[in-house]
């Protein structure tokens, strides 16, 4: 097996060191480093605080915050398949008799930028709303451009990205 990192010249190199006659499966995706875990890491300290003030906890109140400011899709399951298997995020839509149709929401550590910017933002202003102190405007926004370095590479790409 052949697994690299590298630039389309590296890789055409490496392609011209492989049988000519044998077949294979190739998949090709942009690099991406890993990302700073502060953002989501803020994330989840405003949703403890949260909890903290409504005497809830932090998965109940990472849910709520999921659904009112996240991404979610709408997927149907047969109902003899438990969606727990595939999904940890999710609320029931509705039933039929064979199906049933479900809200899943991703998980912020699998966000982009401006995805995470818009959960951020949302979790910020109910901290306010609650009497939280939260970062400054200025910090949070250093935070998300770092997400959005390692999401986008460099910075020309992510400023217009946030925008």
């Amino acid at each position: 097996m052949l697994n690299f990192t590298g630039t389309v010249d590296k890789i055409k190199q490496q392609l011209f060191l492989l049988d000519k006659d044998k077949k294979y499966d190739v998949e090709i995706k942009q690099h991406r480093e890993k990302r700073s875990l502060n953002a989501n890491s803020y994330c989840w300290k405003l949703c403890t605080e949260i909890a903290d003030v409504l005497n809830s906890d932090k998965d109940s109140i990472y849910l709520l915050m999921l659904k009112r400011y996240g991404v979610s899709d709408l997927v149907a399951f047969r109902n003899e398949v438990s969606i727990q298997d595939y999904v940890k995020y999710y609320e029931v839509d509705s039933e039929t008799d064979k199906f049933t149709w479900y809200k899943i929401f991703k998980g912020s550590s699998q966000y982009d930028t401006k995805e995470m910017s818009v959960l951020l933002n949302g979790i910020v202003s109910e901290c306010k709303e609650i009497g939280i102190p939260t970062k400054e405007d200025i910090e949070l926004e250093r935070m998300i451009r770092e997400w959005e370095k390692v999401e986008y590479g460099n910075t020309k790409e992510s400023e217009r990205a946030i925008r």
